[in-house]
């Protein structure tokens, strides 16, 4: 980062935002200026050569001492510790004058921080970037060096988005445990990020041999995945997929699967959970996780139940003071423009809660019907169910669960363990039954509206729509 141009401009004050202080206060450029840096337990320091020249540790010193100054700039580290205080907002008033007029310039450099509205004007606000892919090769060749390892471009991919420091300790890790530079270890290393901002959580892909039927969405999936490999760089990435229907047919284990299909983590977004009780703070927390996920790269985000997530966004003016409604547009915005290789697959019972701007065209890739799965999936579900909970359904009772979703045969395995295969048959009443009227009006709406997720049945390949009765 070149600071030169701001400090001809005559800026008093910039805001450096970076959780790599130190290497942002080593590598920036601003040739032509005396350059300090200030902490509270050193007081003031030259960078070029490390010594400490004065003895000021408070914070109100340190904004004094470059008032004297010509042509000099100070960075300061964790000032956004003191910049609440008033002694502290008065001096900077006092001071910006001066430094516009002297040529110099108070540089914070810290975390994304709301600076006091008394002098945030004062204050350009600018990004440090992370670890480009040459440096973190520069950081891989430097260590595996000694010990004739050599660079791996799948483990310089992997640790984008990582400092200097975690991706140098990451490499390390690596090293240990493999003797190279694996890509595993790198991202194992990576997820540290989801973990602390406690806003996601990981969850374990489901191998796509799990999954029954779905087959079309199986292999849109695998068609698509070829952008993110070598060599596809010239195609379009897949950015969102959208998955509505019945509850039970496979849309949440689709979304693990295709974690599984990519070769990606899996990360759940749940958008409910980041609403805050103080003002501003439901905005900060979206706006917090998609940066998280921006830099994290290379997953799959999983939004369950998309339509609960973002209910009340219509009212939201009137019932919680815009906040769903900024919270929704933010991530809109996201969704469309960021250019992070991140798949959100988003699921739906009842689309018609979903605002409008949710569903246009362009917003999703595509948006799949899933449907109750077919005679020759509920064949493919008693099989997988038969083998997870040691159960005995018939094969052949795939034309007797007509109607019946996967989760409700899944049940059935687990409950005929227990009470048999009849008695639990009795027991559990399909939805296709107590929701027959909504089933068949979904599927109705499906027919113009979305891709299907199930092959048809029959031989034909036409789509027809299979109506419960």
């Amino acid at each position: 980062m070149d600071l030169r141009n701001y400090l001809k401009a005559g800026y008093p004050g910039l805001y450096i935002e970076t959780h790599e202080p130190l290497r942002a206060i080593a590598s920036i450029e601003a040739e032509g200026w005396r350059v300090y840096a200030w902490d509270c337990q050193r007081g003031i320091i030259e960078r070029e050569s490390g010594k400490i020249i004065e003895d000021v540790r408070d914070p109100l010193g340190a904004i004094k001492w470059l008032v004297v100054r010509n042509d000099t700039v100070l960075f300061v580290q964790n000032f956004h510790h003191f910049v609440e205080s008033v002694e502290i907002i008065q001096e900077i008033q006092n001071s910006i004058p001066i430094w516009k007029g002297s040529g110099c310039c108070l540089v914070m450099v810290g975390p994304r921080v709301r600076i006091p509205v008394e002098i945030d004007s004062f204050f350009t606000i600018l990004d440090f970037r992370l670890p480009s892919r040459d440096e973190l090769r520069i950081i891989q060749k430097e260590l595996g060096g000694s010990v004739g390892v050599e660079v791996v471009e799948g483990a310089v991919e992997a640790a984008l988005g990582l400092t200097e420091f975690e991706s140098e300790t990451a490499f390390a890790l690596s090293l240990v445990l493999k003797k190279e530079f694996c890509p595993q270890v790198i991202t194992g290393q990576k997820m540290q990020m989801i973990r602390r901002t406690g806003l996601m959580e990981f969850w374990p892909p489901v191998p796509v041999e799990e999954v029954a039927g779905l087959d079309l969405l199986k292999q849109y999936l695998m068609n698509r995945r070829k952008a993110f490999e070598p060599g596809g760089e010239h195609l379009p990435r897949p950015k969102a997929l959208l998955l509505v229907g019945i509850p039970g047919t496979g849309k949440s284990l689709s979304c693990k699967a295709a974690a599984s299909i990519f070769g990606w983590p899996l990360i759940r977004l749940d958008i409910s959970s980041l609403k805050g009780s103080l003002v501003g703070e439901s905005e900060r927390r979206i706006r917090q996780a998609t940066a998280t996920i921006d830099a994290f790269g290379r997953a799959v985000v999983w939004l369950d139940e998309v339509e609960k997530a973002f209910a009340g966004v219509k009212s939201s003016g009137s019932t919680d003071g815009g906040t769903s409604s900024g919270m929704f547009g933010h991530f809109l915005t996201w969704m469309q423009e960021t250019t992070s290789p991140v798949l959100v697959m988003a699921t739906a019972n009842n689309v018609q809660e979903l605002p409008p701007e949710f569903l246009r065209a362009g917003r999703f890739d595509a948006m799949f019907f899933v449907d109750v799965p077919t005679t020759q999936e509920r064949l493919e579900v008693i099989r997988i169910m038969n083998n997870r909970y040691g159960s005995q359904i018939p094969e052949e009772s795939s034309q007797e669960l007509n109607g019946w979703t996967g989760a409700e045969i899944e049940q059935l395995a687990k409950d005929s363990l227990f009470d048999g295969l009849e008695e639990a048959l009795k027991t559990i009443v399909p939805l296709s039954k107590t929701m027959k009227e909504e089933i068949n009006a979904l599927q109705q709406w499906a027919t113009t509206r979305a891709r299907r997720a199930n092959t048809p049945e029959g031989t034909d390949g036409t789509k027809t729509v299979r109506r419960v009765k």
